[in-house]
């Protein structure tokens, strides 16, 4: 088949943000598939491309696979207005591009949900059928935000032209795939028909992340200090100030074992840098974004991996960060302040061995105690961590779903089954 990837945030193994979609798009042409992924140009992300722009775009050969660059920036750091400009010319390139091409299949990864509108359109005017994939539910997500009153809030009528766009993507798509059991409930709020949703969640990269990666600390951090790292986005969502006061508490308390590693960008990173020196947190080092080589050295140099969210009760079941993926196949116990989903991630398995702690959300003093508690026992710290590797290899390899993430592909686009198979 020929498969239109539509997934704006793209980057390759050498960026600083998730590789999902390098991953899946790979699969597909391991498969025999012809694949034009079309992107933008995303912060931190890196697509393997290097020519120049003509015409506001480039194109070349990644993976065994086709990559359509368009030059339009997009970050976390931008404003709403902005990104929303970013959101809608990628949206018009695309359908532009959806449209010109002959395809067998498109794909529309979200977020953002704009990539919808290409997918929607070259269904209505060219019969292309497509397949939607939710990575971050929208606008469940940004409303729950607003509602909470955290990040700039998104205006009604923007939430309701959200609304009915999620609502046409769930209900004309030939399939839905959701990375979660939470996300793939709210396709079928949406309207979408229940055989036609799957749930194909993220994966580790076992070859990338594990102990056969030669570790590295930064000069910093003391031989005796035990690294707890934080690897993602530094926006309000994310919670970090509770990292800022787990670390306060840490340091007043006397407790010299533990440095936090806060590796990203993002539009709180300031306020948090300035916060940590005002305090002066000599335990808390701030990484500028690293590719996932680099952030594979020092998760190997690390004994804690940390994920934490800000205290919105939504995040429970319709988040599935990259980060929980990276630390277990880095073999890290991990310190969750996520309940739901993640708390049960890290929860005893069904070996009765757990892989990480769960802290309740937003509780600065029980993050620092849940880190004290590893700090100070090496010899859980060693188990948990290889609980994590082996759950890691038993359930999360990305290669089982990246085999999942093709079937589905493959039956929404009618190949044949005795053609899947081989």
């Amino acid at each position: 088949m020929n498969l239109l990837y539509l997934h704006q945030h793209y980057s390759g193994p050498g960026g600083a943000t998730a590789t999902r979609a390098h991953a899946m798009a790979r699969a597909m042409a391991a498969r025999g598939h012809a694949v034009t992924l079309a992107c933008g140009r995303y912060e931190g992300a890196e697509t393997g491309l290097s020519g120049p722009f003509r015409r506001g775009v480039r194109e070349g050969r990644v993976a065994g696979f086709r990559v359509v660059e368009f030059d339009i920036p997009c970050s976390n750091g931008q404003g709403l207005r902005a990104r929303t400009g970013a959101f809608l010319r990628y949206a018009h390139r695309a359908a532009r591009l959806a449209l010109r091409e002959r395809f067998d299949l498109a794909l529309a990864s979200s977020t953002p949900l704009t990539v919808a509108i290409p997918a929607l359109a070259a269904r209505r005017l060219r019969g292309l059928p497509f397949v939607f994939e939710i990575r971050d539910p929208w606008p469940e997500l940004p409303r729950a935000l607003s509602e909470a009153q955290i990040g700039g809030g998104v205006p009604a009528p923007a939430l309701a032209a959200m609304d009915r766009l999620a609502n046409a993507a769930c209900r004309n798509a030939a399939a839905v795939i959701g990375l979660t059991e939470g996300m793939a409930e709210t396709a079928l709020a949406r309207g979408a028909a229940p055989g036609r949703v799957h749930v194909v969640p993220n994966g580790c990269d076992l070859d990338l992340f594990g102990p056969q990666v030669a570790p590295w600390r930064p000069p910093e951090a003391a031989s005796w200090e035990v690294l707890a790292v934080y690897a993602g986005a530094h926006g309000r969502a994310n919670g970090l100030l509770t990292a800022i006061e787990a670390a306060t508490v840490l340091r007043n308390a006397g407790e010299r074992r533990i440095r936090l590693v806060l590796v990203g960008e993002g539009g709180e990173r300031a306020r948090l840098m300035e916060e940590a020196r005002r305090r002066d947190l000599r335990n808390v080092t701030f990484l500028d974004p690293m590719p996932k080589t680099g952030l594979a050295a020092l998760l190997s140099g690390a004994g804690i991996g940390l994920h934490l969210l800000a205290p919105i009760p939504e995040f429970a079941e319709w988040t599935a960060p990259n980060k929980l993926m990276d630390y277990l196949a880095a073999g890290l116990p991990v310190v969750t302040n996520a309940p739901g989903r993640a708390a049960r991630l890290v929860g005893a398995g069904t070996d009765g061995a757990a892989c990480g702690i769960a802290a309740p959300p937003g509780d600065a003093p029980a993050l620092a105690d849940a880190l004290a508690a590893l700090a100070a026992d090496p010899a859980r710290r060693t188990a948990m961590g290889a609980a994590a590797r082996g759950r890691a290899v038993r359930l999360w390899d990305r290669r089982i779903h990246a085999a999942r993430f093709c079937e589905v592909l493959e039956a929404a686009a009618g190949v044949p089954a005795l053609a899947r198979a081989a």
